[in-house]
C-alpha cells in the first residue's frame, strides 16, 4: 500500500516541492521517515501517530515507511505532520488515494489533530504556479493571510487533521481564502513614530535626510542622551515607500527565519533591526546547519542600528563588510551553500569616548586621550571606508527641550527623499549594479560626479589643511552628489561640496 502527498520546503529564501511518500507493510510495527530528515522531522512519528489516533482514524499495527524526496537535501521542522498524517491514511484506504496528490499540504499537528502555524510558508506557496496541476494548497489557518498575499494557486485553511480528511472528500466544506493584497499593503504601511517627536537636533536631522536620500551609511557620535537611537529609529519613515515586490522579498525572509508576527501578513514598512552589542556572528551573519537568516538579512530593504558600536566584538563588526559591499551575504556549511540578500542601510551609533562625555560642556571628561584613541581604534579602518558620513550629536538644548513648537514631519521630509532618489534611478537607468549614490564606485565618479575648479580646491584644502583622510575624498564627492540631488540641481556647487566636508567628523586628525 503506498501513497504520496505533495508538500514543500525552504531553502535559503526559495522553495522547492517534497513528495511525502507513504508505504504500509505488513511487518511488525515500526515508523521509519529517511530523506534525510532532522530531529523535528524525525520526531513527527510521535505526533502523527497519536494525532491520528485522537481524530478518531485507525492508525495502522504495521511497518510504516516514510520518504521525503528530494532523498539527497536534508528536510527541517514540522511543516510534514500534516502530509505525513494524510498519506498514511491515504495508503490504508481512510481518505481517498486519488485526490491526496492534487493539493499541497503543509502543518505541524498536535497530539490531538489540531492543525498549528508553520514558518517560511510564503516562499513555500510562491513555489508553485497555478498550471502545474495543483488545484489548491491546505495548510494552518494562522498562516493563511501570509499564504494568500503569493496569489499563484488557491489557499484552503485547515484547523485540524479531521477537517482536512473531510475537505479531501468534499471540497465544499472549506472556502477558498481571499485577501486584497493592495488593501492589506496599505493597512501595513504605518509607522508608530515620526520625525516631529525629536526636539532640536536640526544639524543632525538634515544628515539623516541626506543618508536616506543616497543611501548612504552614517554614524553618530555623541554623549548619551543626545538622542542618537531616537534619531536611528525614525530612520524608516523618510525612505521611500516599500514597493510590492520589496515587501514580499523581505516578508520571505522573516518568513523562513520564523520572524513574522503572528498578526501580520505582509512586512510593508521598512525593517529596523537593532541587535545587542553581546550579538554572536551566526545571529549577525546567519548561520546554522541548515544556515538561517541573521541580522543583517533580516535588515534587507531597510536599517540595520549598531547602537554603542565600540562595544561589538572586533572580528564581529569585520565581518560586516563584505555584506555591505555585496548587498548580500553567503554562509557554507559541509552539507550546503546558501545566499541570503542582505541590502541595508548602517546607521551606527557611539560616545565620544569610554565615559561618553568628552567634548560635552556640561559633563567633566575623565578619559586620557590613550583611553580614547584605544576606544576609537575598535573600529577599523576598512568599515569606516564603508560609511559615508560622520556627525556629532550634541546634548539637546534645554530651550529645545523646553519648547512646544514640534519638528518637521517626516512625510514632507520623504517627499524630498523620494524626489532625490527619483533623479538617481533615472542618472542609473543604464548602470546594473548601481540603484543609488552610495553604490557609485571611484571609477563612476568621474562620470556622474563632476566638479569644477573651485570646489577642486575647496576640496584639496579640506584634506590638506583638516587633516581629512585619503579616503574621505570619495565619501565626500558622493555625498555632494546626494546634496545637489536634494537641492533638484544636476550640477555640484561649491555649497553642496562644503556641507558634505562637514560630514566627515571622524576624518579630522583634530577631532581628537
Amino acid at each position: 500500500m503506498l501513497s504520496k502527498v505533495i508538500s514543500s520546503s525552504t531553502l535559503g529564501v526559495e522553495a522547492y516541492t517534497v513528495e511525502v511518500e507513504s508505504d504500509i507493510q505488513q511487518q511488525l510495527p515500526a515508523f521509519v521517515t529517511v530523506g534525510l530528515p532532522d530531529g523535528a522531522v524525525r520526531e513527527s512519528k510521535e505526533r502523527v501517530t497519536a494525532a491520528i489516533k485522537n481524530s478518531d482514524f485507525l492508525f495502522p499495527a504495521k511497518r510504516v515507511t516514510i520518504n521525503l524526496a528530494p532523498a539527497d537535501i536534508r528536510k527541517e521542522g514540522s511543516a510534514f505532520d500534516l502530509p505525513i498524517a494524510v498519506g498514511i491514511l491515504s495508503a490504508t484506504g481512510q481518505v481517498l488515494r486519488d485526490r491526496c496528490d492534487e493539493f499541497v499540504m503543509l502543518g505541524e499537528l498536535s497530539l490531538d489533530g489540531t492543525v498549528r502555524a508553520v514558518p517560511g510558508v510564503l516562499p513555500m506557496v510562491m513555489n508553485f504556479k497555478p498550471n502545474n496541476g495543483i488545484k489548491g494548497i491546505l495548510l494552518p489557518y494562522e498562516n493563511a493571510k501570509e499564504a494568500a498575499m503569493a496569489n499563484t494557486i488557491p489557499v484552503y485553511p485547515v484547523k485540524s487533521l479531521k477537517e482536512t480528511i473531510h475537505f479531501l472528500e468534499d471540497e465544499s466544506t472549506i472556502k477558498q481564502f481571499e485577501v486584497d493584497i493592495e488593501s492589506v499593503f496599505t493597512d501595513a504601511h504605518r509607522y508608530h513614530v515620526n520625525f516631529s517627536d525629536v526636539k532640536g537636533q536640526e544639524s543632525a536631522k538634515r544628515a539623516l535626510e541626506v543618508a536616506a536620500a543616497g543611501g548612504h551609511n552614517i554614524i553618530m557620535v555623541g554623549p548619551p542622551g543626545s538622542g542618537k537611537t531616537m534619531l536611528a529609529r525614525r530612520m524608516p519613515t523618510i525612505l521611500p515607500k516599500m514597493s510590492i515586490e520589496e515587501a514580499l522579498e523581505t516578508t520571505k525572509i522573516h518568513s523562513v527565519a520564523g520572524r513574522l508576527p503572528t498578526d501580520s501578513a505582509l512586512i510593508a514598512t521598512r525593517p529596523f533591526r537593532t541587535p545587542h552589542h553581546s550579538i554572536s556572528y551566526a545571529g549577525l551573519i546567519g548561520g546554522g546547519t541548515i544556515p538561517k537568516p541573521g541580522e543583517v538579512s533580516l535588515a534587507h530593504h531597510g536599517v540595520l542600528f549598531l547602537d554603542e558600536l565600540p562595544e561589538f566584538k572586533k572580528d564581529i563588526l569585520e565581518m560586516l563588510r563584505q555584506p555591505m559591499e555585496d548587498n548580500e551575504v553567503t554562509i557554507s556549511r559541509a552539507l550546503m551553500t546558501l545566499t541570503y540578500p542582505a541590502g541595508f542601510m548602517l546607521i551606527s551609533a557611539m560616545n565620544p569616548c569610554p565615559c561618553g562625555y568628552y567634548g560635552d560642556h556640561h559633563h567633566d571628561c575623565n578619559c586620557s586621550t590613550a583611553e580614547i584613541q584605544r576606544y576609537m581604534s575598535k573600529i577599523s579602518g576598512p568599515l569606516m571606508d564603508r560609511i559615508d558620513i560622520h556627525i556629532t550629536v550634541p546634548a539637546v538644548k534645554f530651550e529645545d527641550l523646553s519648547s512646544e513648537a514640534k519638528g518637521e514631519k517626516s512625510e514632507s521630509i520623504s517627499v524630498r527623499v523620494e524626489s532625490s532618489r527619483a533623479m538617481q534611478r533615472e542618472r542609473f537607468t543604464n548602470e546594473k549594479t548601481i540603484f543609488c549614490n552610495a553604490h557609485m564606485e571611484s571609477q563612476d565618479l568621474r562620470k556622474f560626479c563632476p566638479i569644477d575648479d573651485k570646489s577642486q580646491n575647496l576640496l584639496s584644502m579640506a584634506i590638506s589643511k583638516q587633516g581629512l583622510s585619503a579616503r574621505a575624498y570619495d565619501r565626500i564627492i558622493k555625498v555632494a552628489r546626494t546634496i545637489a540631488d536634494l537641492a533638484g540641481t544636476e550640477r555640484i556647487e561649491m555649497g553642496h561640496i562644503a556641507e558634505a566636508i562637514h560630514y566627515r567628523t571622524l576624518d579630522r586628525k583634530l577631532w581628537l
